[in-house]
């Protein structure tokens, strides 16, 4: 079975194209990729595409979930990140609010929970350094970012609510303004 899950291709998916960041077509995650062609047809640049582009694979073409769950049937790409010395799933939406209309989102996202924390984003504000993002603790808690504020909630209750620390609300600006400028937007 492994074998098959492995061997998945794309097919009519094509979601990575518009949830992530290309820095080399200048592209900015949740953004259309203007090679980006309906169907099967997939990349208009397949042959030349960036190596980025040629080296990603998802959570589901690397066998992580289940058949049905290809990309653009959840509504979300999902990835396990290294972070540090350990790891997370990452979640990114097509649009904001999937993970909270799919029931299927949410049971991958428990199974994941149980081994690492897993970070919901929505990619509708990509140069937004205040955009809202979730992380889920395997502990069952649950983090809430919108900007600099964090509130720490469980079992949907909130239990505190606290700012960034400076250092942490500083180095989020500097990163989107260095991606910014090796996108040529200043």
């Amino acid at each position: 079975m492994a074998d098959d899950r492995t061997a998945r291709t794309c097919a009519e998916c094509s979601l990575c194209c518009t949830v992530l960041r290309v820095d080399e077509l200048g592209k900015l995650g949740g953004t259309r990729c203007v090679h980006q062609r309906e169907g099967p047809a997939g990349c208009g640049i397949h042959p030349e595409r960036p190596g980025i582009c040629r080296a990603y694979r998802c959570l589901w073409l690397q066998g992580g979930l289940d058949e049905g769950d290809r990309p653009d049937r959840l509504g979300a790409v999902l990835d396990v990140l290294a972070v540090g010395e350990g790891h997370r799933l990452e979640i990114r939406e097509a649009t904001r609010g999937s993970f909270d209309r799919s029931p299927r989102l949410q049971e991958i996202a428990a199974r994941y929970r149980a081994a690492m924390p897993v970070r919901i984003t929505d990619v509708e504000s990509p140069l937004d350094p205040d955009a809202p993002f979730r992380v889920l603790l395997p502990n069952g808690e649950e983090q809430r970012v919108v900007g600099d504020r964090v509130s720490l909630l469980r079992d949907g209750a909130v239990v505190e609510e606290r700012r960034l620390p400076w250092l942490e609300r500083t180095v989020r600006r500097l990163v989107l303004a260095w991606r910014l400028r090796r996108l040529g937007r200043d």
